[in-house]
């Protein structure tokens, strides 16, 4: 495909229409194929200078496919990443209570239950998964929704790269503190091995454990750090930035009138109860 700039800002503004509209459209490589990784982040870096345009704020990464588990499902082999933004992205401040989440124009959603952190200083690609953990100030449970603009969730990752790293949404719950914490050694333990629980109107849906991660969250976080140095898409992690670090659990497709809720097992972290509204 050409891949001058002209042709780049078309890609950009096309699957930018379809998240606003709420329309699909064919998968960029079926027509194009040389749609590579490289040519896919030059229009995801596109993408993000046209949302900041429109006055949307970037607030952080989400890590997408870095659950090895659902590769095959997906077709894909490594992980992808992407901005969030202020307009998608927002705190359940009480998880004791249901948070009520209208789905919008979400393209075929599906539910991720995932670890988010809040960076304290901008890591550099050299740290290992101790130095990371010093870097981070908080750690937090959320739901990602992902959707797909390519009908029947049918693409290649380049695809995925190009249209938003799937995210859609994000819901997190509150942030547990981690600099100067006592419990630092037990919680880079317990980013290991945790659990998640995820149920939908009451029934257990699937379970997964920090090891699908990559090994773990701080493990996808070393990888995105180090993928991040050589293509930033015009901005690198700073302090404050949130990075989620993919699903825990298989991605489940959501409804309006569906609660689906979470329980964490081994970290100080609160699951969480969304109500889905149309």
């Amino acid at each position: 495909m050409p891949a001058g700039g002209g042709d780049l800002e078309i890609l950009a503004a096309r699957v930018l229409a379809c998240a606003d509209s709420g329309r699909q459209i064919a998968p960029i490589s079926d027509a194009r194929a040389a749609f590579d990784l490289d040519v896919a982040y030059a229009v995801s870096a596109r993408v993000a200078m046209a949302r900041a345009r429109r006055g949307e704020k970037p607030v952080g990464w989400k890590i997408g496919f870095s659950n090895r588990s659902i590769w095959d499902e997906y077709g894909v082999r490594a992980p992808i990443w992407g901005p969030m933004y202020d307009s998608t992205v927002a705190c359940i401040e009480d998880a004791s209570k249901p948070y009520s989440w209208s789905l919008g124009k979400l393209l075929e959603p599906r539910i991720e239950p995932e670890i988010v952190f809040r960076m304290g200083a901008a890591p550099s690609p050299e740290m290992d998964e101790r130095a990371l953990l010093d870097a981070i100030d908080g750690v937090a449970h959320g739901f990602e929704i992902v959707q797909s603009i390519f009908p029947a969730w049918r693409f290649k990752a380049p695809d995925t790269v190009a249209a938003f790293a799937l995210h859609g949404a994000y819901r997190h719950g509150p942030f547990v503190p981690v600099a100067g914490a006592p419990q630092r050694a037990e919680l880079f333990a317990a980013l290991t091995s945790f659990e998640i629980v995820l149920s939908r109107d009451g029934d257990e849906i699937d379970r997964g454990q920090a090891a699908h991660v990559l090994g773990g969250p701080l493990s996808a976080m070393r990888h995105f750090v180090r993928g991040l140095e050589d293509d930033p898409l015009g901005r690198r992690l700073r302090p404050g930035d949130l990075v989620t670090t993919g699903t825990v659990t298989r991605a489940f497709p959501v409804r309006a009138g569906e609660c689906w809720q979470t329980r964490v097992i081994g970290l100080p972290t609160p699951g969480l109860r969304v109500a889905f509204e149309a």
